[in-house]
């Protein structure tokens, strides 16, 4: 089984590229992170239908992902293959997990936010992980840990390892290079990157960002164009369904 998982997708320019990678490729499963989706904060559902149609199985997403309140409803349609963070308190819209079955094999994927760096009530994702997993039996398990520490994305994957299949981190778009196996089988990265313009700062357009850092002031980010690249990670599993392969994604497209 060939699974793949693409880093956050920012605006109009991420969409389009993630389009065009899918469009020659074959994949048995494919998880993208979308939250930065709709002009480069948030998702709506007419964007989170055109990568789905694209052929993403499942949408994940984090911090941004109540941006647009178009996409709420959405969020609480029956197997809505739309994700928001799990550990956000009881009562959000949508739900942080959801199982689907291809080729007979049921495969879950969860999404959780980090706590370290984001000023958020939220709860503790190690402990919603670990309920969630317990309940909901799956032959593979993704996790999208959408975090800005580093420590935080590895802690929680030495925590599961061994009891999900991938555990990919997000959030801080930019993909890292050390994807590995760990011990209990665990195939894990720290940051699945971006795709998007790599002409900007992390997606947005460098003007705006570099005004922010120079002045103090919230200046409006506008999404950045050209040079757009698709980053992320190949993941094939064999015939028992145990990790075979990794591979970095970082393509021009």
């Amino acid at each position: 089984m060939k699974i793949l998982l693409l880093g956050d997708v920012v605006g109009k320019p991420g969409r389009t590229a993630v389009v065009s990678y899918l469009k020659d490729r074959d994949f048995d499963f494919a998880v993208v992170n979308a939250e930065n989706a709709a002009g480069g904060f948030g998702l709506t559902r007419n964007t989170a239908v055109q990568l789905l149609d694209a052929g993403v199985s499942v949408i994940t997403s984090g911090n941004h992902i109540w941006h647009h309140t178009d996409v709420l409803e959405y969020l609480d349609e029956v197997n809505c293959p739309v994700l928001r963070p799990a550990n956000y308190p009881p009562g959000n819209p949508g739900s942080g997990f959801i199982v689907i079955k291809r080729q007979g094999i049921r495969i879950m994927v969860v999404n959780l936010q980090g706590r370290l760096f984001i000023p958020m009530a939220l709860d503790c994702p190690f402990r919603i992980a670990d309920n969630i997993i317990r309940k909901n039996p799956a032959d593979v398990i993704i996790v999208d840990m959408h975090a800005e520490a580093t420590s935080e994305k590895l802690a929680l994957a030495r925590h599961l390892d061994g009891k999900v299949s991938i555990l990919a981190g997000t959030h801080t778009h930019v993909l890292t290079a050390d994807a590995r196996v760990l011990p209990g089988g665990t195939a894990y990265i720290t940051d699945l990157g971006m795709c998007g313009s790599m002409s900007g700062v992390i997606g947005m357009a460098p003007d705006e960002a570099r005004i922010r850092f120079l002045t103090g002031r919230q200046v409006r980010l506008k999404v950045a164009e050209g040079n757009t690249h698709v980053n992320g990670l190949e993941v094939v599993l064999n015939s028992s369904l145990k990790v075979e392969s990794l591979s970095l994604i970082n393509e021009k497209a």
